[in-house]
């Protein structure tokens, strides 16, 4: 059963409530009474709540949240070493989005090597962290958060020190990415 099922339920005690009131106008006499509800609607209501299921947490909420938050930061300026929304680096940037939601993460973009878990680039959700090695070296030196999953074609959005110099969504499909990509990591 779907969530639609469960609006067409309250539409229609919706539409019963409307009738009882605009019945009352046409019968001034009439005063409204709280009827019962039929059984055949009680039944269909229990019916949907039986087989609703009502999920454990809000993890996709979660994310979809964070997303939106970094989404919100879309162009403030790169700052080396910066940590807030006046001027970010990556791990910065990743940081300052977490925190908002009272998620640990490390301050440096090296410290993820070993942090979170690591899973298949094919596994990404919204929220995941991507890891790249540094253009100058071959060690962590950047990471952005995953904004809309797609494997190798994934878009994230980071603190680019490019010509841009802001925080923006990339795609791991550009070439400089693809190539300095090292692996994926959840911490939620």
């Amino acid at each position: 059963m779907t969530y639609k099922n469960i609006n067409y339920l309250k539409l229609g005690s919706s539409i019963t409530l409307l009738l009882t009131v605009l019945s009352s106008f046409t019968n001034p006499s009439s005063v409204i009474e709280k009827k019962a509800v039929p059984q055949s609607l009680a039944k269909a209501q229990l019916s949907v709540k039986e087989k609703l299921i009502i999920p454990t947490n809000n993890e996709e909420q979660l994310r979809d949240s964070i997303v939106a938050f970094g989404n919100g930061l879309l162009g403030t300026p790169y700052v080396t070493a910066g940590t807030s929304s006046k001027g970010f680096d990556c791990s910065g940037f990743v940081y300052y989005v977490f925190k908002e939601f009272e998620i640990k993460v490390p301050r440096s973009s090296s410290l993820f090597k070993n942090f979170g878990e690591e899973i298949p680039i094919a596994d990404v959700k919204k929220g995941d962290i991507l890891l790249f090695l540094s253009p100058t070296r071959n060690a962590i030196g950047h990471i952005g958060i995953v904004s809309e999953p797609n494997g190798m074609q994934s878009n994230f959005i980071h603190a680019s020190s490019s010509k841009k110099m802001q925080v923006m969504i990339s795609s791991l499909t550009q070439k400089g990415y693809t190539r300095r990509f090292v692996k994926a990591v959840r911490v939620l």
